[in-house]
């Protein structure tokens, strides 16, 4: 698959330039689906259909392909994949722009988060090339003194990674440590933003992957055929991204034949910001953490907690932010908030909005869904949220900032641990010791303290509670996750 000739032009057609998928990527080919069958690919901006990818109705040839690639890619010198990789890194880099507007195409996206999403991406081939080659052991004396202890950390084995659609390029996040520990994979990305995942798969294979270690399919009934993978004995782990309830089901799939599982799963964010906080710092932290991909994030603000001496201030700036913003096809340079993925997505958005609405809350902008093609919805701030509105405890996925007012630390800190989720929550104040004592009551994996963006490949990212299991990223963290250590007992 070739997508160096895409480019973005706001005079022309943007469909000349899809690049349309030459078929599931298996063993380093390109075929079709067992019966023929196609996924088609919508548009978000305009409902129009932009591509027709095939549909897998069972993964055993991925399977068979990863595991035959699997013995060679465990041997070959940490060196060497750390390479592969950073050619990984310097293709995507090289080719940021073109991705970019693949992804603006298919997700909707604006172009401007594209673009950093790309940027990411890749940084995960260029972290993991470097802690390819820093995998090390374990040596020690047993307190009895009567042996040796060593222990080696081996690639664990053929793994099963499940990526959403809200950030396609982002599947670096579970290949690139799999890879560099020495495993082969077999990558199910969403079937409503597939061509990113395909499009990479042809870039991996022009980076040196060897056929078979990277494997891509896609399909438009996925219970049945992840549960038909994890069933093979030779399939040792699976690592997932999406939603909570889809989690559950996997978790109890993947317990069948106890398979090690890493989950990244839904949030719903707290963003507190405490009277003393600098108000344009919180303010700008808000629009980075609430409208990062148009909310479409499972990182994204979905509560927001304004303490009363700032509410005021900070209710009406975040209003004057949101209403300033470019609503837009992501591929239009100019846009910055794009549509939702699906129109069932903004049926749900609307309908948390209107049951906030019935509860009690004001809007001061938005609110309503827009009119034409696409699926769009229009940036919204909503004032004196009850804690029994919907938006409460549900991830709104969107671009809705729900505000309301507390008095003090302990009732706020309350509040935001009055969820099943931990995954992402924010503090801003100027108060550091104050905002480090409030992180460490907060039940959440991740805390930004007077930052509106939390996420580094050098650090581990992932949740507790219903938020998931594992960690991606970090020093070690990430890699870990595609390990199993062995211990050898030895008399010396």
């Amino acid at each position: 698959m070739n997508i160096s000739h895409l480019t973005v032009d706001q005079d022309s057609d943007m469909s000349e330039y899809i690049p349309f998928s030459q078929g599931l990527y298996i063993g380093g080919k390109w075929r079709p689906s067992s019966d023929g069958r196609v996924i088609e690919v919508v548009d978000p901006s305009t409902e129009a259909v932009i591509a027709a990818i095939p549909d897998a109705t069972l993964a055993a040839a991925a399977v068979e392909a990863a595991a035959q690639a699997a013995a060679g890619w465990r041997e070959t010198p940490p060196r060497k994949r750390s390479e592969i990789l950073r050619r990984c890194f310097e293709l995507m880099t090289e080719r940021a722009e073109t991705l970019a507007a693949l992804i603006s195409l298919e997700n909707g996206k604006a172009l401007r988060d594209a673009r950093g999403e790309v940027a990411y991406a890749a940084e995960f081939f260029r972290w993991n090339a470097e802690e390819a080659v820093r995998i090390s052991g374990e040596f020690g004396l047993a307190p009895s003194g009567a042996n040796r202890i060593v222990v080696d950390f081996q690639p664990i084995g053929i793994c099963v990674l499940i990526t959403p659609w809200n950030f396609p390029a982002m599947a670096t996040r579970k290949i690139a440590p799999a890879l560099a520990a020495g495993c082969t994979v077999i990558l199910k990305p969403a079937s409503e933003t597939p061509l990113t995942a395909y499009a990479l798969a042809a870039l991996y294979e022009e980076a040196g992957v060897p056929p078979g270690v990277v494997n891509v399919i896609t399909t438009s009934n996925p219970g049945p055929v992840t549960a038909a993978m994890l069933a093979d004995a030779r399939v040792r782990k699976l690592s997932f991204t999406g939603s909570t309830g889809i989690g559950r089901l996997l978790l109890a799939e993947a317990a069948k034949h106890v398979i090690s599982c890493s989950m990244e799963l839904g949030g719903n964010a707290p963003f507190i910001v405490l009277d003393d906080a600098d108000l344009e710092a919180a303010l700008d932290g808000a629009m980075i953490a609430k409208m990062r991909n148009a909310g479409e994030a499972c990182t994204a603000a979905n509560r927001l907690y304004v303490q009363a001496g700032i509410h005021d201030a900070f209710a009406e700036g975040l209003r004057k932010r949101m209403a300033a913003l470019a609503i837009g096809p992501g591929t239009d340079s100019e846009t910055e908030c794009g549509p939702m993925i699906t129109r069932k997505a903004v049926d749900k958005i609307d309908r948390l909005v209107q049951d906030a609405v019935a509860r009690g809350a004001k809007v001061l902008c938005g609110g309503a869904v827009a009119e034409g093609r696409g699926f769009f919805y229009p940036p919204t701030v909503l004032s004196d949220v009850p804690a029994d509105a919907a938006m409460a405890h549900e991830e709104i996925f969107g671009p809705v900032a729900p505000i309301s007012r507390f008095e003090d630390e302990a009732e706020v800190i309350a509040r935001a641990n009055d969820t099943e989720y931990g995954l992402a929550a924010y503090i801003y104040t100027r108060d550091l010791a104050k905002g480090m004592r409030m992180a460490s009551k907060i039940e959440s994996g991740m805390i930004a303290l007077n930052r509106g963006l939390m996420s580094d490949p050098a650090a581990p990212f992932g949740g507790v509670k219903q938020s998931g299991l594992g960690r991606e990223g970090g020093q070690k963290h990430g890699i870990a996750e595609f390990m199993e250590a062995k211990y050898i007992a030895v008399t010396i």
